[in-house]
């Protein structure tokens, strides 16, 4: 089997930012997270093998990144044990669809080598499921880690991609290509880096689970404009809109201009099932109050339906608790209509 250690100097965030960016995922205070990624011979977890895997963890004050490279099949079980025995001193795994993908197949093989998977009591957090609402604030056409890359502004790699990897592994286990060994494991660290940099996209959910603070509020022209700081740096900046917002982010602040409307703003509810819409009024309230009113004058309200009005007072442009309030009802509706 092979073996490389390597410390990695760029690309991945900091330990701090890793920890603040996990701390609504209830990891024990005792945080020692490790990132990996795994290269398998085909996506079936009983008829193909792995053969590769590449980790990084946190250590002496720097990220170092460890490969285990299987030099032929009849190696997996070694393979295997090396990384249940490493996975020991990690309280959590970070991945990219590793849910659905890696740590299942990683599971099966263990089964059917007959070795205890050392998954069992590890939480994982996978980036592709955490990542998922950002796909219409960040226009992101798909959700893939090339994708995601793309985004983030990664796009020329050095090495294959995973299919030829597979190629080029068999080739380097049969005999006939010695040197694949390097080509496959490049490929593997480049995964690695997206890994790390994909992590920090962690810090666009800020908006969805408000974790900001309103900082100014003013009317310019016929808009209401909020200026929004969240605790993180946003890796990228990023804008989009609907017909009644235009929101755009750099860096730790987030800029959100609302319409109004004879100087008022609509307040939306995300708990629409509870509500009715009274078109004659253009609002909707409790069905607990509509359902004394004749059927004719309501109908059940949507998500793009379930609101009140109210003015824009100074009173509210001075109050960040009040935009904060604001916000925390109406923005998950306005980024939910983001395509």
């Amino acid at each position: 089997m092979i073996v490389k250690k390597m410390p990695i100097l760029q690309g991945f965030p900091d330990f701090e930012t890793v920890k603040k960016l996990t701390k609504n995922h209830g990891f024990s205070e005792r945080f020692v997270p490790l990132f990996y990624d795994i290269e398998t011979t085909g996506l079936s977890r009983n008829s193909t093998f792995l053969y590769l895997i590449g980790a990084v963890a946190y250590e002496e004050n720097n990220w170092q990144m460890y490969q285990w490279m299987i030099e032929n099949e009849e190696e997996e079980p070694e393979l295997l044990k090396t990384f249940s025995e490493f996975l020991q001193d990690f309280s959590c795994t970070i991945q990219y669809n590793g849910d659905s993908f890696d740590q299942p197949y990683l599971d099966a093989r263990y089964q059917i080598h007959r070795l205890p998977s050392p998954f069992a009591k590890l939480p994982s957090l996978d980036l592709y499921r955490e990542l998922k609402p950002l796909k219409g604030l960040l226009k992101l056409s798909r959700m893939n880690q090339p994708s995601m890359e793309s985004f983030l502004g990664i796009t020329e790699r050095n090495y294959c991609d995973g299919g030829a990897c597979i190629r080029l592994y068999k080739q380097f286990a049969s005999g006939k290509k010695p040197e694949a060994a390097e080509i496959v494991m490049g490929h593997n660290l480049e995964d690695l880096l997206g890994l790390g940099k994909i992590f920090s996209m962690l810090s666009y959910l800020a908006l969805f689970n408000e974790d900001y603070e309103a900082l100014n509020c003013e009317i310019q022209d016929d808009q209401l404009a909020f200026t929004i700081k969240i605790h993180y740096d946003l890796p990228v900046e990023f804008s989009n809109h609907s017909e009644e917002f235009y929101i755009i982010g750099q860096n730790n602040r987030v800029r959100l201009l609302v319409k109004l409307q004879n100087g008022r703003l609509k307040q939306y509810y995300s708990n629409y099932k509870d509500y009715d819409y009274i078109p004659s009024e253009d609002t909707a309230i409790p069905k607990a109050l509509s359902a004394c009113m004749d059927k004719k004058l309501r109908r059940p309200a949507k998500r793009d339906s379930c609101y009140t009005w109210f003015p824009v007072t100074e009173a509210f442009l001075h109050d960040p608790l009040k935009q904060k309030t604001y916000l925390k009802h109406c923005l998950p509706y306005y980024l939910s209509v983001l395509k």
